[in-house]
Formats: C-alpha cells, structure tokens, sequence
C-alpha cells in the first residue's frame, strides 16, 4: 500500500494525475481515501492512500472540471 502526504493545496484531481498517472483516476483516489471525499483543497500533512490503479482510463484533454467554457457569442459584439 503506497501513502502519499499532501501538500498544502492540494486537489484530488491534481494528486491522481501527479500519483496515479491521470485525473480521470480520481473517482478511484476517493474510493481509497471515503473520510475524506467531502475534502476540496487539502492542508499540508494528510495521509491518503494510492490504490492499486484498475485500469488506464481512455479519455484524453482536461478532465471536464477543468475545461473552459464560454457562453454563445462571448467573443462577438453584434
């Protein structure tokens, strides 16, 4: 079982790219670490468990939390 001890600032889906490799693993990151899903930004100090990764997501680009998204016609003023 590998441990990781976060760093101030730290997100989940920043620790499952950094760790596991891709931030479509976070779902898997949670699972391993349940007392502390409610957890957004983490304080330096805390103990997470690395699971075993169960298979190498597909997905390829920014995980859709990260995406940028503009509203229809920001760019144009008509």
């Amino acid at each position: 079982m590998k441990i990781y001890i976060t760093k101030q600032g730290d997100q989940w889906d920043q620790i499952a790219f950094e760790q596991l490799g891709s931030e479509y693993l976070v779902d898997q990151l949670i699972a391993a670490n349940p007392e502390r899903r409610m957890t957004v930004v983490f304080n330096a100090g805390i103990r997470l468990i690395l699971p075993e990764v169960k298979a190498s997501p597909k997905k390829s680009g920014p995980a859709p939390w990260r995406r940028v998204t503009r509203a229809p016609g920001a760019l144009h003023n008509s």
